[in-house]
């Protein structure tokens, strides 16, 4: 793993987006793997800002949601698809044919689990996938468990996922999550870690300690071949 120290959250985002457009321009179809939250967002933006430069560098990306709130309305202001339909889907200009996406509310979701597998294995594996850090070391709706899933599948949310800032102040909580599973992240060419805030100082530590356990499911990530994480120095604190 790649470990690049950022003096603050800005420098982390234009890091970020720097690797994607450098693979960008080398592989205009790649296909990219999404994630939401606050730690994305920032670099979305730059995104969106390269794509009213070249658009053309846009014109083939294909794009994978990589989570999904479950049980919600698709148009429900805390999904992950309002969250990708105002950062990334439409600033650039993604059509419905390169985009794959979990249903929030789809009537059989065992069913969504199994058609968005299908069609990752129609056209991946992913190329570039981005995850941020779950405050219990979740990536992804994959939780801390004895044992954690390897394809798409419907997760139970923990506690610490359900105060998450896209849906605590719901009255209406998710019922479920919509995930990719670890191996589908596992076989990503590139994954790049963002982590930010320092609210996250806590769990990266746990993190940086390099013990692998499914009880942290992100320190899976010590054993892929070709990770970098992108850390602001709230998220370190005083570690060295």
């Amino acid at each position: 793993m790649k470990i690049e120290l950022c003096d603050s959250y800005d420098q982390l985002s234009r890091k970020a987006n720097d690797i994607i457009i450098e693979n960008l321009l080398q592989h205009k179809s790649l296909l990219f793997c999404a994630a939401t939250g606050n730690s994305p967002t920032r670099m979305y933006e730059m995104l969106s800002k390269e794509y009213s430069n070249r658009s053309e560098l846009f014109s083939q990306i294909q794009v994978i949601k990589l989570d999904e709130w479950g049980g919600l309305p698709q148009n429900h202001s805390g999904t992950c698809e309002t969250y990708l339909q105002e950062y990334v889907i439409k600033p650039l200009k993604i059509t419905e044919d390169r985009y794959v996406s979990f249903q929030s509310n789809a009537l059989q979701p065992e069913k969504e689990c199994e058609r968005v597998q299908s069609e990752l294995e129609k056209r991946g594996p992913i190329d570039i996938c981005i995850l941020g850090l779950g405050m219990n070391g979740h990536i992804a709706f994959n939780e801390p468990a004895d044992f954690l899933q390897p394809n798409c599948h419907i997760a139970r949310l923990s506690p610490q996922s359900l105060q998450h800032s896209m849906v605590a102040g719901e009255d209406n909580k998710p019922q479920y999550g919509l995930t990719l599973g670890m191996a589908d992240i596992m076989g990503s060419k590139l994954i790049i870690l963002l982590i930010n805030g320092v609210n996250k100082r806590e769990i990266t530590q746990s993190f940086l300690s390099t013990k692998i356990t499914t009880s942290l499911p992100a320190s899976l990530l010590w054993l892929h071949p070709n990770v970098i994480c992108l850390l602001d120095k709230e998220a370190i604190g005083d570690l060295k």
